[in-house]
């Protein structure tokens, strides 16, 4: 039989990206399948899903507390109103099951589907947020990327990551992903980014860090952020030393390109940069609940990363954690091999898996 398969993880590319990296999975393993995705305007829905060629239907945002609150018992008639879209699509698309990423279409995705078609949730940050908290107590089956999420009897699996991450061959991609952007072809390659919208104070640090770090030979690639500034070189310095970019689309290459990685702590990025094998300096969003330490902690255990607070990083701590690094080969390779140790980068198939055999019955 034909499986139609709906996702609902809108809103943010931490929810989108790991659902989309599911439902690839989900096509290469049922070439048959159909998957709709669930979004809303609101957010980076109507760029990210339609771009990955999978059908995208709209329904009205329910922005959520990020716990139970009084602002939670004030949205009923928009939470119905999202119910009852969700309702129509699972109908019109014939759904076998919802999986749901959390965010604000998950919430309403999985009060839709109770009762009426199989729930799988998958919570990707190392703390549960409202919507999973809510779906998990009537889903099929419960997955998480990291233990200790508070979800309930979650199998721990990972994130679904895109194939091109998963699959990357550094080493052999390494020499076109430098050429790519116009860095040395030899020598060790620092990549800086801090999400999307790039991080004030890795912009700043790498600022200060970066006459140090091509003294010693350490070339940059940075992602500071449509808001964000570059950093200004001193005169005279080589530009392939020192590479920055708004925004990098094309993550795969900035990966086979590095030797190590600056970079914030979200459970996308751990998991991503983790999975590839690189080492890295998290630095954690010094905001929110301080999900972000939680996120990148089995890393740091294994020995694949450190772990440095937002308000310690400076240019010269910059320098003090990544030219030893840097500069030692053995050291840099052993923590290569620790981070992609602890990582997941089947995520995307196990649980791919794990939903058929909930369509199927299977335990």
């Amino acid at each position: 039989m034909t499986l139609s398969v709906v996702v609902a993880g809108g809103g943010t590319a931490g929810h989108i990206e790991p659902a989309m990296a599911f439902a690839d999975a989900v096509r290469r393993l049922r070439p048959d399948a159909t998957v709709t995705a669930l979004g809303t305007e609101k957010g980076l829905d109507t760029r990210l899903i339609p771009a990955r060629g999978y059908p995208l239907e709209l329904i009205p945002p329910v922005p959520l507390p990020r716990k139970p609150s009084g602002d939670l018992l004030r949205l009923p008639v928009k939470v119905w109103s999202a119910v009852s879209a969700v309702r129509d699509v699972l109908r019109k698309v014939d759904a076998d099951v919802v999986v749901g990423f959390g965010g604000y279409v998950a919430l309403p995705a999985y009060l839709a589907a109770r009762g009426r078609t199989p729930i799988v949730v998958h919570e990707a940050n190392a703390r549960a947020g409202l919507a999973n908290k809510v779906g998990a107590r009537f889903a099929a089956r419960v997955a998480a990327a990291v233990p200790g999420s508070g979800l309930p009897n979650a199998e721990v699996l990972g994130i679904p990551l895109r194939h091109a991450v998963t699959t990357l061959d550094r080493n052999a991609l390494r020499p076109a992903a430098r050429e790519h952007f116009g860095l040395p072809a030899d020598g060790p390659v620092l990549l800086v980014f801090g999400g999307s919208q790039g991080a004030r104070s890795l912009n700043s640090a790498v600022a200060a860090a970066l006459p140090g770090l091509t003294e010693e030979g350490i070339a940059v690639l940075h992602a500071h952020g449509a808001a964000g500034t570059p950093a200004d070189p001193a005169p005279g310095y080589v530009p392939q030393m020192y590479r920055a970019r708004p925004y990098i689309e094309d993550m795969h290459l900035a990966y086979a390109a590095a030797d190590a990685v600056l970079c914030r702590a979200g459970a996308m990025t751990v998991a991503e940069v983790s999975a590839v094998g690189l080492p890295a300096v998290y630095v954690p969003l010094p905001h929110g609940n301080g999900e972000q330490a939680l996120n990148a902690e089995p890393v740091v255990a294994a020995g694949g990363g450190v772990l440095v607070p937002d308000a310690e990083l400076t240019g010269d701590r910059v320098l003090a954690e990544l030219v030893p690094l840097l500069g030692d080969a053995a050291r840099l390779e052993a923590a290569g091999k620790a981070a992609r140790a602890s990582g997941h980068a089947d995520a995307d198939e196990r649980l791919a898996r794990l939903v058929l055999d909930v369509v199927e019955g299977r335990p």
